[in-house]
């Protein structure tokens, strides 16, 4: 009988969440070892190849039931992830619905005496107030002396045209290429080449000299 009520005895969520990581990390483990002898069965299926037919036939036969054992290890796993996903969900649940039901209590608790419509009451006039503080922080913030709204604006555009002047002279400046003009000659004037003529009269008035 001791047995029976030990069998009957469910195990607490938190117990069976182990239980069920513990088996899918065993699952894991055998996947990798059976992926690892598939790999193997596959290179001894090449090695053989044409050469040893038969030994190459065995080993695409393990390699067959391997990738079956595998397909068993992950249909398992699937199956194992999601009852624990479910539990741990549950558990999960049942939490929140205990602390939403703490909340409940303390909310009720903190309310005390006060009804619905008290607290309407209080949200109107807390309303009131804030209204009434907003409009004396706009009397406060509204501008007064010389520079209004409608100086504000004339400054900036005036600024706005002082900024498109300036683009105007620098896209100017890069659309006129520069000219390398040569170097004007300093007044130097060169005397010109005497005549014939010339030479010839010189020559006479030297003589008559």
């Amino acid at each position: 009988m001791s047995w029976l009520r030990k069998k009957d005895t469910a195990p607490t969520p938190e117990e069976a969440i182990r239980k069920l990581r513990e088996t899918e990390e065993m699952l894991l483990k055998k996947s990798e070892h059976t992926e690892t002898l598939i790999k193997n069965e596959l290179l001894n299926a090449k090695k053989h190849g044409m050469k040893n037919k038969r030994q190459a036939l065995q080993a695409l036969k393990r390699k067959k039931r391997l990738e079956n054992q595998q397909t068993q290890i992950d249909n398992t796993l699937t199956t194992i992830e999601f009852q624990r996903e479910a539990l741990e969900n549950a558990t999960t649940n049942t939490a929140i619905l205990t602390n939403m039901s703490y909340a409940a209590k303390a909310m009720k608790k903190a309310a005390g005496d006060r009804s619905a419509e008290d607290v309407h009451d209080m949200l109107d006039e807390l309303e009131e107030a804030n209204y009434v503080a907003d409009e004396i922080t706009k009397a406060i913030s509204r501008p007064m002396g010389y520079l209004k709204d409608e100086d504000e604006d004339e400054l900036m555009e005036e600024l706005e045209a002082i900024e498109q002047e300036e683009l105007d002279k620098k896209m100017l400046e890069e659309k006129v290429p520069k000219m390398n003009l040569p170097n004007t000659p300093k007044n130097n004037p060169i005397a010109p080449k005497p005549s014939k003529e010339d030479e010839e009269l010189a020559g006479l008035k030297e003589w008559a000299a």
